[in-house]
């Protein structure tokens, strides 16, 4: 006897059940064991590594949405019997974790300087083991099915031995060297960060423009600036070489305002003569474009910054004084000595720290850095050859662009927690050493007066090595050997090129693979409005309450179908709580199925005799197959969803369901058959529907298939009920027959009916109760439409004894509503029920409509387009044309 379900779906008692019994069965972990007589070397696996949040981080939207998104391919290629590995971890995240224990030891009145070194990371390490699972943990309640035997922490042992090989390989290669370069500098944090790390504030600054006076002369070039307390390091003037205004000056020398030191004036390509004055002060220092500038005519670099953005001895009498100061007080003195000439208003991009919204300095320091000309280039090719692909297409050249202008990478890091650089400095001979364990001695003099580099590594270093190094990489393990290359990296496009492009870069060059062969790229998500989320806007959706109160389903289905590659997903509440409904209208269908199963007929032992609706619903569904496996295999997984939630809602739901309770109630042969048909598309679609909605779908598959194996063999889908949805077989497509548009054609005929008559009833607020008489003219459609006058009268409220099917042309009359639908009239008398001067008024709309379409298409089919168009376009245009004069005649006759 089947159980019938709860009246309704209780996910908050549910998904953590669920959960649980996906892990205790052991469906996360693919199998690699070459002693199991299970495994299968020749089976190709599919893996993901997650991108690893941050240790200290808590859920946010943006994890939610590549969660989501990777459970559900990692979902797919399992139930296609692939052994999926979904590897999980987290990264040390060097500042932001190393701010969250400054933070708490001045909570607790000390720093980092006072204890040293030593003491900060125990207290780091200690706060990294009371916080660092709670970022893991909402990953578990997203119904992420990773493999949490294999989890991996970017500062443990395995990883750290990586780091250090990778390193020194590099190293030895000469692509790792240390030297002075431009860098971003966070004068708060007192390290170099990572272009990642610097975010554009869009604001309203200032445009100072000034003198810059001519050696020897009462002459003076004008130049403008944003920041006047740089003037004190320029080292050069630039003008455009065609620039008529300051050719003459070229080769002059000119005075630094204030402290009159003599710099030239140069010509460079790289200077806008539209841009403020035409002249550009040059600060070789601390601007970017002004360092590639500098080196390029030889010129000298005058740092004038303190780490602590204090202005240096080079500053002058500025020494001392914070850069903001040393700005007002600059500007006043420029002013004093006539050298000021206006300052205007400016929109313009203010570099700031991630982390604490300070303003980064571009300077220059001695840091470590990677050459990364030849690792570029291989990364390069490994796309333009097609041994990856990214997806979408589009972002190809955005890729491209940015390897063919790579700079080197600043890899050294002024912190304590993360991974320290692998390098030590003898005291004694000052010999370098660069090793993968630890030196004891000097290998130059012997001397163990040692001492390490006291920097780390960029965090994205390691990030770099993820996709092999959590694979046990530089070590040759069983899991290195049978699981990379990996499959696919799914992460947003906004750091395609910080980490995905680094991975292919040290995957190719440490592994001679490509560490993946497909790139996902994701976009951001917006709010409803398509605006960016953000606190001080008010539009952040927390994904841990929307979990809280309508479900990880509902959030899952949002994310997904809402997303297409490489575009900003909009997301609503309103639209979770809609997909919150759709999991209860699934759990109400599920209900209905197998509450049917108490009364399941015997299995009947003659072939099934099909009406038009089991055609249609196995013809609907052969056809979503279909278009559902051509989706998921071109990563179009969002519409991919929503055509299954179409189906399921809008036909199987409200049509299928619908008809089946009247064949169900004809008893025997015909309930049985409902009754498979009911099972076997709601199995069909809990698989479809299971990567995106893993929770509910499981939960229903399992009272399914229990309450089907309670009942009847007959029901079991042919390769028989799996133990969890979870490890079911994937829907692959079903070959067309040919007797599926058929059905189809006929049955929708039949739909738009129904629909236009509901539309009727609806517009003049017919009671729906209230049966009605209807005359049907159905021309060539008489026995087809004959032959489901039971379901057409049962689906638009018709009285069955006052139906009428002929097959001439209806006579137009003035006491009754006359409908056309494709080649059918249906006509209805409701005089007394409707305003008829209304329904006249109707009829001329909708054939003005028409008239307007046939108008369109006659201008179409009479232009160029006849003749340059494919045959088969042209075609389709000319059967729309026929069918709307069919029409229009039609409505011409109801009018009389």
């Amino acid at each position: 006897m089947a159980k019938e379900l709860p009246k309704t779906y209780d996910f908050k008692e549910t998904e953590g059940r669920i959960y649980q019994a996906w892990w205790e069965g052991g469906y996360f972990k693919p199998n690699n064991d070459p002693k199991d007589p299970d495994f299968n070397p020749a089976i190709k696996p599919f893996v993901i590594s997650i991108p690893p949040p941050n240790v200290t981080g808590s859920l946010h939207l943006g994890h939610a949405l590549f969660v989501s998104m990777e459970d559900l391919m990692i979902r797919y290629h399992r139930m296609k019997g692939e052994p999926a590995l979904w590897v999980p971890g987290t990264d040390h995240a060097g500042i932001a974790t190393q701010l969250q224990v400054e933070n708490m030891l001045q909570e607790l009145g000390t720093s980092r300087e006072e204890i040293g070194r030593e003491k900060f990371l125990a207290h780091a390490w200690a706060w990294k083991e009371k916080f660092g699972g709670i970022i893991t943990e909402q990953i578990r309640r997203l119904g992420a099915s990773c493999d949490w035997s294999r989890e991996r922490f970017t500062l443990d042992e395995g990883l750290s031995r990586a780091v250090r090989e990778a390193f020194v390989l590099l190293f030895e290669k000469g692509w790792i060297y240390r030297g002075p370069r431009m860098i971003n500098w966070s004068p708060g944090l007192q390290t170099a960060v990572s272009d990642l790390e610097v975010e554009y504030s869009e604001e309203l600054g200032k445009l100072y423009y000034f003198k810059y006076r001519v050696a020897d002369s009462d002459a003076f070039i004008p130049v403008a600036t944003t920041r006047p307390e740089t003037i004190l390091g320029d080292t050069a003037v630039a003008v455009h070489p065609n620039d008529a205004r300051y050719q003459h000056l070229v080769g002059k020398m000119v005075l630094v305002p204030i402290l009159g030191r003599e710099i030239p004036v140069i010509a460079d390509d790289y200077v806008d003569r539209e841009f403020g004055t035409g002249a550009l002060k040059i600060t070789p220092s601390h601007d970017p474009n002004d360092y590639i500038i500098g080196q390029r005519h030889h010129l000298e670099f005058i740092n004038v910054l303190n780490k602590d953005a204090t202005i240096n001895e080079n500053g002058g009498p500025y020494a001392g004084l914070d850069r903001m100061d040393c700005r007002q007080k600059l500007w006043v003195d420029m002013e004093a000595d006539g050298l000021v000439i206006k300052v205007e208003p400016y929109a313009m991009k203010v570099p700031r720290s991630q982390r604490g919204g300070e303003m980064i300095e571009p300077l220059i320091s001695t840091q470590w850095f990677v050459n990364m000309e030849a690792m570029a280039q291989a990364a390069f090719d490994a796309v333009k050859d097609g041994r990856i692909e990214i997806i979408p297409e589009r972002f190809k050249k955005v890729y491209y662009n940015w390897l063919e202008n790579i700079q080197d990478w600043c890899i050294s890091r002024q912190l304590w927690w993360g991974h320290r650089i692998p390098v030590w400095y003898c005291n004694d001979c000052h010999a370098m050493i660069v090793a993968r364990e630890n030196p004891t001695h000097c290998q130059q003099c012997g001397s163990s007066n040692l001492q390490q580099d006291p920097d780390v590594l960029d965090t994205w270093f390691s990030s770099a090595l993820w996709p092999f190094s959590t694979l046990g990489w530089p070590e040759k393990t069983a899991d290195l050997d049978y699981f990379y290359p990996t499959s696919v990296m799914e992460t947003g496009y906004d750091i395609l090129f910080f980490w995905v492009a680094r991975m292919i870069m040290t995957g190719l060059e440490f592994t001679g693979e490509a560490p993946f062969h497909t790139v996902y790229l994701h976009g951001m998500i917006r709010d409803e409005h398509g605006q960016i989320m953000s606190k001080t806007k008010n539009n952040v959706i927390d994904p841990l309450m929307v979990m809280d109160e309508l479900g990880t389903d509902a959030l899952r289905f949002s994310l997904l179908v809402g997303t297409t590659p490489g575009n900003d997903p909009n997301i609503s509440l309103k639209r979770v709580e809609a997909n919150r409904n759709f999991a209860n209208k699934l759990w109400n269908v599920g209900r209905y199925v197998i509450r049917n199963l108490e009364n399941l007929p015997a299995a009947p032992l003659d072939e099934p005799d099909w009406t038009l609706a089991d055609r249609w619903v196995w013809a609907r569904m052969r056809q979503l197959s279909e278009a559902v496996n051509r989706l998921f295999e071109s990563y179009q997984f969002g519409e991919a969803g929503r055509q299954i939630y179409d189906f399921f809602w809008g036909e199987f739901a409200d049509w299928y369901v619908e008809i089946s309770k009247n064949q169900i109630a004809e008893g025997q042969d015909r309930a049985f058959y409902t009754i498979q048909t009911l099972v076997r598309i709601f199995d069909t679609c809990l698989r479809f529907l299971h990567p995106y909605t893993p929770f509910v779908t499981e939960a229903l598959w399992g009272h399914l298939r229990d309450a089907c194996e309670a009942t009847s063999a007959a029901l079991a889908p042919t390769r028989g009920w799996e133990d969890a949805l979870i490890i079911a077989r994937w829907p692959e497509p079903l070959p067309l027959e040919g007797w599926e548009a058929e059905a189809v054609e006929q049955f929708s005929l039949i739909q738009d009916m129904v629909r236009a008559i509901r539309n009727i009833r609806s517009g003049y607020k017919v009671d729906h109760q209230r049966k009605i008489p209807c005359t049907i003219s159905a021309g060539g459609r008489m026995a087809m439409i004959g032959a489901q006058q039971e379901v057409f009268v049962s689906l638009a409220g018709i009285d069955p004894s006052a139906i009428t099917i002929v097959e001439t042309p209806l006579e137009p009359s003035d006491d009754r509503v006359t409908l056309v639908v494709g080649p059918v009239e249906i006509s209805l008398p409701l005089a007394g029920l409707v305003d008829l001067q209304a329904e006249r008024a109707r009829l001329d709309k909708e054939l003005l409509e028409v008239r307007s379409q046939i108008e369109r298409l006659e201008k179409l089919l009479g232009s160029p387009f006849a003749e340059k168009a494919p045959v088969e376009v042209v075609a389709k245009e000319r059967e729309k044309l026929a069918a709307y004069q069919e029409t229009a005649e039609r409505l011409q006759q109801q009018l009389g």
